[in-house]
């Protein structure tokens, strides 16, 4: 059985109500005026990265794809539109038939992206692809903001692994997408046993201090854990006094005792106490796993100390301060009419307060100076240049409607460690500033 095919049950029978109201009126009345079936090109990007942010992480592409392919509305899903009138019958009549037929190109999973990068492009008749605004924008953001968030834990934690825990911390769905994105972004494990059993992501736990409070003793739970899990677990040390938790870990598991943890206090000085006596008790192959309210900035802090693994929740999953990406779903090129023949016209909208848009069916290539380090992210319209024409970063994932751009997550999770270390040094820096990519605009665009 292939678990990355296995579904969650959600409150609602398909992806279709994943979405907002408008899109099916904007579809009813394009409907009316016949309009709905002319081509469209719709473009997914962010007009800047979270303040500070060198660079962001596409994540959520595989989930879009499933959220495709189960867009349909069924008898139920009708029946509730039907009953609150939201839209009339011949809309109704053409949503039972909905079946995307489109074409979807975007950023291969994993990859990175920079202000007005177009992250994803859906093509087709603008009635099947306005409904999928929300949706994709729902995955996108929500991952890709965890995913750039884990990026950067991952760089400051270094050889160092990074267990995510943040289920707890977050919608019980969401923390399954969460661990999916962490794994992407360089995390090695999950405690989230739903994102195991959905995405073979390896899982790991073993005790909180509830069961050390459970029992009369310290003594009595560290030996129940120990006869239960082996010597190799982690006992958790720091319920009482962490000195004397550890002289009692080493002398019930002795010195093959596997791991312990830390879960509050001045992690730096704990980190040295403990791994000092750890090593004087004979236990020198035992290693120290850290938790307690993480981020990048913490990991960081801790580079020095002598820790082995970290343990992160609220922070990851909240995407350390920037739970969104602010991606938009744009209509930049729209056929003059609904003939099958008719010639595209780059549309966009014009605004005050930053949020114009470039219209247009762009393409996007990653331009690399002479020592192979990325230098430029170059977005333009019409023929790509010679020269870039083997840096493009789009790939085709929808082709007729089929899915053919799904792969593992563990494909993604690589490409996402490959591609960070092609960038400029200063990706990587916690130091807040601009974009490490300068983003280029060809073919007589201009950016937002």
């Amino acid at each position: 059985m292939d678990v990355a095919d296995l579904g969650l049950p959600v409150d609602v029978p398909s992806t279709a109500l994943f979405t907002d109201q408008y899109e099916l009126t904007m579809l009813q009345a394009a409907l009316k005026a016949g309009t709905a079936e002319r081509r469209s090109v719709f473009e997914v990007f962010t007009r800047r990265l979270p303040h500070g942010r060198r660079y962001g992480v596409v994540a959520g592409t595989g989930r879009v794809l499933d959220a495709v392919e189960n867009f349909r509305f069924d008898e139920s899903v009708l029946a509730f539109l039907r009953e609150r009138a939201i839209v009339d019958e011949e809309t109704l009549k053409w949503l039972a038939g909905y079946r995307f037929s489109g074409d979807v190109w975007g950023y291969p999973e994993g990859e990175v992206y920079f202000p007005g990068s177009p992250v994803l492009r859906v093509e087709g008749t603008f009635a099947e692809c306005v409904l999928l605004e929300t949706v994709i924008l729902s995955i996108l953001n929500h991952d890709s903001a965890i995913a750039a968030a884990a990026s950067r834990m991952s760089s400051a934690a270094g050889d160092r692994p990074l267990i995510e825990m943040g289920a707890r911390r977050t919608h019980e769905l969401a923390a399954v997408a969460a661990s999916r994105a962490a794994y992407l972004g360089g995390f090695a494990t999950t405690s989230d046993l739903a994102a195991g059993f959905r995405y073979g992501i390896p899982t790991v736990g073993t005790s909180a201090h509830a069961f050390t409070l459970l029992h009369d003793r310290e003594r009595d739970a560290f030996q129940a854990q120990v006869e239960s899990l082996g010597r190799g677990t982690t006992l958790l040390v720091d319920t009482y006094d962490v000195a004397e938790a550890v002289r009692t870990a080493v002398e019930v598991a002795g010195p093959e005792l596997g791991a312990v943890r830390i879960d509050s206090g001045d992690l730096l000085l704990v980190a040295h106490r403990v791994r000092h006596q750890l090593d004087e008790l004979g236990a020198t192959g035992t290693k120290i796993v850290v938790t307690s309210d993480l981020d990048e900035y913490a990991i960081a802090s801790l580079a020095a100390a002598p820790v082995d693994a970290y343990g992160v929740g609220t922070q990851l999953v909240t995407g350390s301060g920037h739970p969104t990406c602010s991606m938009v779903y744009k209509l930049v090129a729209r056929a003059e009419s609904a003939d099958p023949a008719a010639p595209m016209v780059p549309v966009a909208k014009k605004s005050t307060g930053g949020k114009i848009s470039v219209g247009g069916r762009k393409w996007a290539a990653r331009r690399l100076d002479r020592e192979g380090v990325a230098e430029a992210e170059v977005v333009g319209t019409g023929p790509v240049p010679d020269e870039l024409a083997g840096r493009q970063l789009l790939v085709r994932l929808v082709e007729d409607g089929e899915v053919v751009g799904r792969e593992p997550l563990d494909v993604a999770r690589d490409r996402h460690i490959a591609v960070r270390a092609a960038l400029p040094l200063s990706a990587t820096q916690l130091s807040q500033g601009e974009p490490v990519l300068p983003t280029e605009y060809a073919q007589g665009l201009s950016g937002s």
